[in-house]
């Protein structure tokens, strides 16, 4: 017996009521598959963190949870709304697929979100037929796999490509060979940035749909299980062609238009991996309030108040940045390419960071590999640097943000307007995420705009003393940074040069932070009252002194009522059965 999760909704009157239907749906649906994989905790619970723990030191597929998943028909949240299935908006999906992310950051790509990374393309630029047969097969439970291209400081996913020669009878020729491509040995297609063209350049690769049912025998070969430090539960594996023909309607979109349609479409991949990592980290901060109170009568020991705290308090940063980035590719599609891939290296980074902090807090139960309680620690730490790439994920970042620098000074920091209010609220109305509006680099960054907007505001507090002073001057600190920064990046010499210069890395470095603050800001300046604790400025003010710490900005000391009331929420929310981000959602205990 299957369990859906996704009964049909009836069809909405107005875009209001569209957008208000579809997050109220996603919320359902992410309560249902919560309550569906129960306690995470329980050693009996067959999807719990001992189970997936388990089968991850045997290098195996978690089957029993894969198949829960599966009847779920969880795999329609991977395809737009237009061809049949759940895909409306990427912030919705994120707060969807955090129930499984919460468990096990391997399950979650293992299962299937890399079907999304593959199809985004489709979505993109494919054709009719393409995006029916691909919207047909992710609907019926099969997987899409993404086969990259090569990058520069290529890790294992990364490195090596493969080459499509034009056949003067029409269609390609694919030759070459990838070790390492995730859910290779099971997917029914294959998304391929292969190489079109022998130069570098813009239009050096094009992208290819396959169906491996309908390729020569002898024209592809399925590589062994690749074992990895990391996500090692037997989902990486690779393939290799060799002189294997490839129709003319293979081709998604245009010949050439491989590099174009990346760095359009990744920017979903980039926004949503830190917004579903959030609640693998969420889990480890749990584990944390749970090593420090179990076996207390008392409150939590002095000494852990500023990790636990603080930790809260980047994860809430972090779920800022990660949900203003998400919303932003409904929102202002065109223009959310610079912040995704700030996005993409900034949180993975805070939350490693965090998970370092928590190892005081933990101690030994850092060590409990695969018990109920504490397994998932050990876990998250090896597969966080895999779903980030690593460091070729960071050079891919800052490869966006650095040439754009000198352009965001010029023309963009202190003259841009500031973004609709709805990027900051919770229940806001917002259009459908569509791929074909994403657009590359626009030269224009709104959330800096919302920093100083926010600074603005807050300056008329600045005499009232307390926390809201404190806000005051830490908003008025970022600012001063990106004064700092314009000046400095305004200077940037206009050549290719520039763009590998360490100095000038550091510089897209501290940019990232100071969209991070800007997040934050708007977040709680959204905030509608509805939630007392985010409508506070209390966890505002301990976010951006973390973050502003990263910069060296002067920070001013803390009324020590933010600290406490920061902790109270923490422990409130893990007493509560609560989730440790801006939903504080129930949880299964």
């Amino acid at each position: 017996m299957t369990t859906s999760l996704h009964a049909p909704d009836t069809a909405p009157a107005t875009a209001a009521t569209a957008s208000a239907s579809h997050e109220a749906a996603a919320l359902r649906r992410a309560a249902r598959l919560e309550a569906l994989l129960g306690a995470p905790h329980d050693p009996a619970n067959p999807h719990g963190i001992a189970a997936l723990c388990a089968a991850d030191s045997r290098g195996e597929l978690p089957a029993a949870t894969e198949r829960l998943l599966t009847g779920t028909g969880l795999a329609a949240e991977f395809v737009p709304a237009e061809f049949g299935g759940r895909l409306t908006r990427a912030d919705l999906l994120a707060k969807v697929l955090r129930p499984v992310f919460r468990r096990d950051l391997a399950l979650g790509f293992g299962f299937g979100i890399t079907s999304l990374f593959a199809s985004a393309a489709v979505w993109a630029a494919g054709t009719p037929r393409q995006r029916e047969r691909t919207a047909d097969l992710l609907l019926g439970g099969g997987r899409a796999s993404i086969v990259h291209h090569e990058l520069a400081h290529a890790n294992a996913i990364l490195r090596d490509e493969l080459v499509a020669t034009p056949d003067p009878r029409g269609g390609y020729t694919l030759d070459g060979r990838k070790n390492v491509i995730m859910n290779a040995s099971r997917a029914g297609a294959y998304v391929v940035y292969a190489r079109t063209a022998p130069e570098r350049g813009p239009r050096s690769h094009s992208v290819l749909l396959l169906d491996p049912s309908e390729l020569p025998a002898d024209g592809i070969r399925k590589l062994p299980r690749v074992p990895t430090p990391g996500m090692r539960g037997g989902i990486f594996s690779g393939l290799e062609f060799t002189g294997c023909p490839v129709p003319e309607d293979a081709l998604v979109g245009s010949p050439g238009e491989g590099v174009s349609l990346a760095l359009r479409t990744f920017q979903v991949n980039r926004c949503l991996i830190p917004g579903v990592a959030i609640a693998a980290a969420d889990t480890v901060l749990r584990s944390a309030v749970r090593a420090a109170s179990t076996g207390r009568s008392t409150p939590v020991a002095k000494r852990w108040h500023k990790p636990l705290a603080g930790v809260f308090a980047d994860l809430l940063a972090c779920d800022s940045m990660a949900t203003v980035a998400l919303r932003s590719l409904s929102l202002l599609p065109e223009r959310a390419h610079i912040l995704a891939a700030a996005v993409k290296y900034v949180v993975p980074d805070l939350l490693r960071e965090s998970l370092e902090e928590l190892s005081t807090v933990l101690g030994a139960h850092g060590y409990e590999h695969g018990s109920p309680s504490y397994g998932s620690v050990d876990k998250l730490v090896r597969d966080l640097p895999v779903a980030g790439l690593g460091h070729a994920g960071t050079a891919a970042c800052h490869a966006v943000i650095v040439p754009q620098l000198r352009s965001l000074a010029e023309r963009s920091w202190f003259l841009a307007e500031e973004p609709p209010p709805e990027l900051f609220r919770s229940g806001a109305t917002l259009p459908v995420l569509d791929y074909r509006l994403l657009g590359i680099a626009s030269g224009e960054d709104f959330l800096s705009a919302s920093l100083i907007g926010s600074a603005g505001r807050l300056a008329a507090t600045r005499g009232v003393g307390g926390q809201m002073a404190v806000l005051s001057d830490l908003a008025e600190g970022f600012v001063n940074e990106l004064r700092a920064l314009r000046a400095e990046c305004a200077a940037l010499p206009a050549t290719r040069a520039a763009l590998t210069d360490p100095a000038v890395v550091i510089l897209s470095d501290r940019y990232a932070i100071v969209q991070a603050a800007a997040a934050v800001l708007g977040i709680w300046e959204g905030q509608d009252g509805a939630d007392p604790f985010l409508a506070d400025p209390a966890w505002a003010v301990l976010a951006l002194s973390r973050l502003a710490g990263r910069l060296g900005i002067v920070v001013p000391d803390l009324p020590e009522s933010c600290l406490r009331q920061v902790l109270d929420e923490l422990v409130r929310r893990y007493r509560g059965g609560l989730s440790c981000d801006l939903d504080g959602s129930e949880l299964s205990q």
